[in-house]
């Protein structure tokens, strides 16, 4: 493991930077590093609201007016490679941060090509990039981290899960493409010299979060006194991460690139888990969020949350339990806030009152 290095000065690539963890960790680079150059690209594409994602780049905007840093937005496809290409002539980036994905796990059930093209193709291209970014003896990219996904484990029924386990049968598209991710990354690795990091998130959700989550959905559903299905019966736990925990863990797995023995393998990779490692049964988060509704105003102080709950069979490509063994990011890294379910849901029933204005 190479030595942590300052982010200040650097260049500094995040794609998917109108996405929800995109949005969040370049407003705290901004706020935290002193005159980088930091470029964010996105397609903006209508998978869920783009006005949320403008909202976040509105967001973004106003830190970037507060920062020493620069911050430039590009909109683009990551799967255009000749695009992608000019982006990194243009800039010599030091870092980069690739977030952009198509994300949903039952959306690749029905929708499969935007995976192939976005989460494939998008990320062959930016592999290629980081490639050719050395030609001729340049300096070229110092590190790529990259977003994977706890959906490479499958139905392990090992938990909590480690980085070691293996994850060679996906029952979705999603995660296949995620685990494709991992094995193209380490290749590129091994045999171009590329430090690259892969990041398995577990359940991100948090203030200006992706619509198509569950607990948005439970949110706007629960609002109109419609009915919530809990799948599996309820009888699946998930390791809820909060958005805060999620970002600050990147932006310390941006300092410190792999050198060529991490994770015993010889090529500057490594992959680490980032979760909150406390499961929480969906019966109980629902309760939860139920609670905090009714703390924000949003749904009446005497709502009843039985009269609006039906429980059904788990969906295609779900999985009965997610729960992340992180031992090797807190010795690499240090332990993370573990921001509190109650409290992150807290936060983002604020957020969407304000937001939706209800």
């Amino acid at each position: 493991m190479n030595t942590i290095t300052s982010l200040d000065h650097k260049n500094i690539l995040v794609t998917g930077a109108a996405g929800f963890i995109g949005a969040g960790l370049v407003q705290k680079l901004l706020s935290e590093t002193q005159f980088c150059e930091i470029t964010g690209i996105d397609s903006l594409n209508d998978y869920y609201d783009p006005q949320l994602k403008t909202y976040r780049l509105a967001l973004i905007d106003e830190a970037a007016a507060k920062s020493s840093s620069k911050w430039h937005f590009v909109r683009g496809n990551i799967a255009d490679r000749e695009q992608i290409r000019r982006l990194f002539c243009e800039h010599s980036f030091d870092i980069v941060v690739h977030l952009a994905a198509q994300a949903g796990v039952r959306y690749s059930v029905t929708n499969p090509d935007v995976y192939i093209e976005s989460n494939l193709i998008g990320f062959y291209s930016i592999l290629e990039a980081c490639r050719h970014s050395r030609d001729g003896g340049a300096k070229g990219v110092e590190h790529l981290v990259y977003a994977s996904s706890s959906s490479v484990y499958g139905e392990n029924r090992k938990v909590p899960f480690c980085t070691e386990d293996n994850t060679d049968h996906p029952v979705s598209l999603y995660a296949a493409t995620k685990k494709s991710n991992e094995l193209l990354a380490h290749a590129y690795a091994r045999l171009y010299g590329i430090p690259c990091t892969g990041l398995r998130f577990f359940t991100v959700y948090g203030p200006a979060g992706r619509p198509d989550m569950a607990y948005f959905g439970f949110t706007d559903k629960l609002r109109k006194g419609d009915c919530i299905s809990i799948f599996n019966y309820g009888n699946c736990k998930r390791d809820f991460t909060f958005i805060d925990d999620i970002v600050e863990g990147v932006s310390r797995v941006m300092r410190r690139a792999p050198g060529q023995t991490a994770n015993d393998v010889a090529a500057p990779y490594a992959l680490y888990n980032i979760g909150c490692g406390r499961p929480q049964n969906l019966t109980d988060f629902v309760r939860i969020l139920s609670e905090e509704l009714v703390r924000a105003d949003i749904l009446p102080a005497d709502f009843d949350l039985e009269a609006h709950k039906k429980f059904v069979p788990m969906q295609p490509g779900d999985v009965p339990v997610t729960y992340a063994d992180t031992g090797a990011f807190e010795r690499d890294f240090g332990p993370l806030p573990g921001t509190d379910l109650a409290s992150g849901l807290r936060a983002f029933a604020k957020w969407y009152k304000a937001y939706y204005q209800v």
